[in-house]
């Protein structure tokens, strides 16, 4: 047995929403290049980013993904150890997964026409202080409205969001997928893709624990290695706006096995996130979404997106990999 084989593989602890959006890290786990790596990750699912920033922080969980969110940066100013390495999904253009749906009663009678009549509506959003409620803010500035020109209902988990809008409980709502598809296909309605308001949201980049950091730096990069293979293949299975690439109902069926939704004609119809394949995050984007959490005085103003970010373990990996070409 050869070196490589008989050393030990090295265990990481992964914190996912267990989503659709998790395609790149079941790509890395099914096609074997969390392996290749010697790495040996196991999956722990959480219900929200939220959840994560505690056992990330404490070095439980290795690695995470989750939301940006108020509770993220104000863990890093109180010197909580948390870094954002990597995108992880994105809204953009054409691969907008969360979307703003609106009644369809209310489109089709005409009570909403554009963003301004978004006015006094009863949204409802993941929770407050979150990137949903970014994306949201921007949708009222195009109509110019502000954030408070709407009533929130924080705190709906989005499978339920379908419901309050066929049962009007709620006028409009910000919905990842596939809870966006579901309310579409029960006709409870209309979806606005972020990209109409806000063209390159990074809504949930992937996390490393300031611990397996310091620890375990070669982990950290060939975890990275592995994870940007993965986000490679999952952008081989995207095409004009769908799972509809060479690669589509390979992942399909790895989503099948590992998340909750197990219809094959969702994944089919979902708008899937966008990933950059590189890993580069959106620097632009993290500054606007802070900016707002800062306006509704969640975060502290003396904490930097500066201060968040590491993108040394996505440089390491594109000096192996090198940079993206498609159909590699």
């Amino acid at each position: 047995m050869s070196a490589s084989y008989a050393q030990a593989m090295d265990n990481v602890q992964l914190g996912i929403p267990g989503s659709v959006s998790d395609g790149a890290f079941y790509a890395s786990i099914y096609k074997g290049y969390f392996k290749q790596q010697n790495l040996n990750v196991t999956c722990t699912s959480f219900q929200n980013g939220s959840q994560m920033v505690a056992p990330l922080g404490a070095g439980q969980v290795d690695v995470a993904s989750g939301a940006t969110s108020a509770g993220l940066y104000n863990a890093i100013a109180r010197g909580i150890d948390i870094k954002v390495v990597a995108d992880k999904s994105s809204n953009m253009p054409g691969y907008c997964y969360m979307p703003l749906l609106v009644r369809k009663d209310y489109v089709d009678s005409g009570r909403y026409k554009t963003f301004a009549d978004l006015k006094g509506f009863r949204i409802a959003e993941a929770g407050k202080g979150g990137a949903p409620g970014s994306t949201l803010n921007e949708a009222l500035k195009a109509g110019g409205l502000k954030y408070d020109d709407v009533s929130h209902i924080y705190n709906m988990p989005y499978p339920d969001m379908a419901a309050a809008l066929l049962n009007h409980a709620v006028d409009a709502a910000i919905v990842i997928e596939p809870s966006a598809t579901r309310a579409l296909m029960l006709g409870a309605a209309v979806r606005y893709p972020s990209d109409m308001f806000y063209p390159k949201q990074n809504v949930s980049p992937l996390l490393y624990s300031g611990k397996f950091i310091k620890e375990r730096p070669d982990v950290a990069r060939r975890f990275m290695i592995a994870y940007l293979q993965g986000v490679r293949f999952y952008n081989g299975a995207c095409k004009d706006g769908r799972l509809a690439g060479p690669n589509a109902d390979e992942l399909i069926e790895m989503l099948i096995k590992e998340t909750n939704v197990k219809d094959p004609a969702i994944y089919h119809a979902v708008s899937p996130n966008g990933v950059d394949p590189d890993g580069r995050l959106n620097l632009e984007s993290l500054n606007k979404d802070l900016a707002f959490y800062k306006d509704l005085k969640l975060v502290s103003d003396s904490v930097t997106v500066t201060d968040a970010v590491d993108t040394s373990f996505v440089e390491a990996a594109l000096s192996v990999l090198g940079p993206y070409t498609a159909g590699r």
